[in-house]
């Protein structure tokens, strides 16, 4: 574990002490909680209540949909208001379960019940965190109870709490491991006690020294526990990228962590567990941040799962006054989605807003130019492919041939776009080319099964 970063990647301006200084504060909505059944990686969740009925804060209100999906709570108590097709965080749409806050915040029998230590099996662990909704906290949303049980669980190695945070502007994983290092740590014991022979290792950027003073206090004289200073540059953070350098492997696609012997957990989900197992309460709140150039007073606040992303501006006091806003993200400037209102939910997985006074795409619209061939994209990808000859089969339409040679790799990280001196889309190139080479094989597939 002697490396502390990867080759490639870039080092954007962090803008971090927008938000980090800010207390944080526990926001309870005043509106409608929203739902979304498909909030993870994999099948959505089915609902198990009907409108008109009475709901729990972390009463479930929607089940796994399959082995790959999670369970939904409700983060508030109220009432049933409606099961409908909405707007989502991403730009799509989605069924949604729609409660209305009744504002008493009553809990459902149990929640909340504590677990003695003697009395955790792995069993015990498994069922919790799968009962409680726990995903990738990260941005990923994969289900967590099925990260936790892969098929070679005696080649686990490593188990990596992440919390590096390389994105620009968010600080909810610092200020969560400054304030909240025991619950992080006995979260990641919990994780290593269904591995035998792995070693945790807590990974943080050299950019968060409180944080990293903080969990290294906590782990001191923990055998199988240790902190990693990592370097401080984006994509460190990436789940493939961290592999590498904590572990020395190189994670391939169509590979899983566990496939080269490593469980990757971000720190807000090991929060996650650490409440699920201990405390049986489910996945109802998380850490999250509102920043960028255009919010008055940017602060990490308590989000309750299904708050509406204009409730989480108001909280940070709104606009800047005079402030236009020309983007709005879900997420960070380098990896963010672009939102186009902010009367949605968020999600398990989401961590932050951005909004920005001047909108970096539209500004480099206005100066683009041709491909130079200075191979600069090539040098900052982390994971070692070519932008330039990808972006040349995707624009040329030839989707056969990029994904022979390339394959679906691109971790669409914003590394090649950012140090592009011709201003080209190159990410946003690589998605739609993803897109259609994806879409591509789900026609095919179907077209096979209708035979």
């Amino acid at each position: 574990m002697s490396a502390t970063t990867f080759k490639g990647g870039v080092h954007p301006a962090e803008y971090k002490e927008l938000s980090l200084g800010s207390p944080v504060e526990a926001y309870l909505p005043k509106g409608d909680l929203v739902f979304p059944l498909n909030q993870h990686i994999g099948a959505p969740a089915k609902p198990v209540v009907a409108k008109g009925d009475h709901v729990l804060a972390g009463q479930l209100i929607a089940e796994a949909g399959g082995f790959v999906s999670a369970n939904i709570v409700s983060s508030v108590s109220g009432t049933v208001k409606a099961i409908e097709n909405r707007t989502t965080i991403s730009g799509g749409r989605a069924d949604c379960i729609v409660i209305e806050n009744d504002q008493k915040y009553e809990l459902a029998p149990g929640v909340g019940t504590r677990r003695k230590a003697e009395d955790i099996s792995d069993e015990i662990i498994i069922n919790a965190v799968k009962a409680a909704g726990i995903v990738g906290m990260g941005g990923a949303g994969f289900p967590t109870h099925v990260k936790l049980m892969p098929k070679n669980k005696n080649d686990i190695k490593f188990v990596i709490a992440n919390g590096c945070e390389c994105e620009p502007y968010i600080t909810c994983d610092d200020r969560l491991m400054q304030d909240h290092p025991r619950r992080i740590v006995d979260g990641l014991k919990l994780v290593l006690s269904l591995f035998d022979n792995a070693q945790g290792v807590v990974a943080i950027e050299d950019n968060k020294p409180q944080a990293i003073k903080t969990m290294q206090e906590i782990c001191a004289g923990e055998p199988r526990i240790s902190v990693q200073v990592v370097q401080t540059k984006y994509p460190e953070g990436g789940e493939r990228n961290l592999i590498s350098v904590i572990s020395g492997r190189d994670l391939h696609l169509g590979q899983l962590p566990a496939d080269v012997g490593s469980i990757v957990c971000n720190v807000a989900s090991l929060n996650a567990i650490y409440d699920a197992v201990y405390k049986s309460t489910p996945l109802m709140e998380r850490y999250f941040t509102i920043s960028g150039d255009a919010v008055k007073n940017p602060k990490t606040v308590i989000a309750k799962i299904g708050t509406s992303a204009s409730e989480l501006v108001e909280a940070a006091g709104g606009l800047k006054d005079g402030a236009t806003v020309k983007k709005v993200l879900c997420g960070g400037p380098m990896m963010g989605i672009a939102m186009g209102t902010l009367d949605v939910p968020i999600q398990k997985a989401n961590n932050a807003l951005t909004l920005m006074t001047t909108d970096p795409v539209e500004e480099a619209e206005k100066v683009q130019t041709a491909c130079i061939r200075c191979g600069r994209c090539a040098r900052v990808c982390p994971i070692h492919l070519v932008p330039q000859m990808m972006a040349r089969d995707a624009e040329n339409g030839d989707y056969e041939h990029y994904e022979k040679i390339y394959g679906l790799d691109c971790i669409s990280c914003g590394s090649c776009s950012y140090v592009c001196p011709s201003k080209r889309p190159l990410m946003q190139t690589f998605k739609q080319a993803k897109a259609v080479i994806m879409a591509r094989k789900k026609a095919e597939k179907a077209a096979a099964a209708a035979k």
